[in-house]
């Protein structure tokens, strides 16, 4: 277990160089969720036929849990770019954990997402939204946001493993923009046909959105939705171990194993 954390700190700080040497896929990343949340809160806001104000109160919580969601495609790019390039090649060769690598790239996009979040909230008590709730429930919040962000990066990273091409990774990475859509994290589902609801509210983003939605104050939890949702912060949490049970060690042994 030393090994694990010692070479894991290794790889951290090896991916917190890379992102110091190419800031503008850092500012990119981070501005983008800035803009959907301006675009959202002042187009959506005045359409829907909720208050604007109400509207970016509901929305903020969501566009900081469809953040956290786009761990997947930032894990999928990063692993796909490095095996491509032949420099998962070269680290297998070095005397150190298998585990190390992975686990140095999904702490480095925790770190990265923890203070890219900053500007997003910011933005977000700019346009209106309050954090209703007491500060131990608003920690409970951001750390459900952290945990289901650093479970995504695991999933990037197995699919990046698997895919191997920058190219498919990127192609999967857009489609990875539709998981919000299906969710509560823009809209409410009760609105939505019964079988499209159904769907999105056993995305894991409908569970943990509406979690911190509950946590932050800023909503009430749907008393007659799926059981992730009417039981948010369980079904939040069940869902991101679930995630990181399934792989991590898959994507591990990815890694262990080289391009087959």
């Amino acid at each position: 277990m030393s090994a694990i954390l010692h070479d894991g700190t290794a790889m951290l700080g090896r991916h917190l160089q890379r992102v110091r040497h190419a800031p503008a896929i850092l500012v990119m990343t981070q501005t983008m969720p800035i803009v959907f949340l301006l675009f959202f809160g002042y187009v959506f806001g005045s359409a829907l036929a909720m208050p604007g104000s109400d509207y970016r109160a509901f929305l903020v919580p969501g566009m900081l849990v469809a953040t956290a969601a786009n761990g997947v495609m930032t894990g999928m790019f990063t692993a796909a770019q490095d095996t491509h390039r032949g420099v998962m090649d070269r680290l297998r060769t070095l005397p150190m954990s298998r585990a190390a690598v992975p686990l140095g790239q999904a702490l480095a996009d925790l770190v990265t997402t923890a203070a890219g979040l900053v500007p997003l909230v910011l933005v977000g008590l700019a346009m209106g939204w309050r954090i209703e709730g007491g500060p131990v429930a608003a920690a409970g919040a951001f750390g459900l946001l952290l945990l289901f962000r650093y479970a995504t990066a695991w999933v990037g990273i197995l699919l990046g493993l698997v895919s191997q091409s920058e190219e498919a990774a990127g192609q999967l990475g857009s489609a990875t923009f539709m998981l919000p859509l299906l969710s509560n994290a823009y809209i409410p589902t009760d609105g939505l046909p019964s079988w499209l609801r159904l769907v999105a509210e056993w995305n894991p983003i409908s569970a943990v959105a509406t979690a911190v939605r509950d946590l932050f104050g800023n909503a009430p939890v749907p008393a007659d939705a799926a059981w992730p949702v009417a039981h948010p912060v369980a079904g939040a949490i069940l869902w991101s171990l679930a995630l990181l049970a399934v792989c991590v060690p898959l994507a591990v042994r990815r890694y262990a194993r080289g391009p087959r």
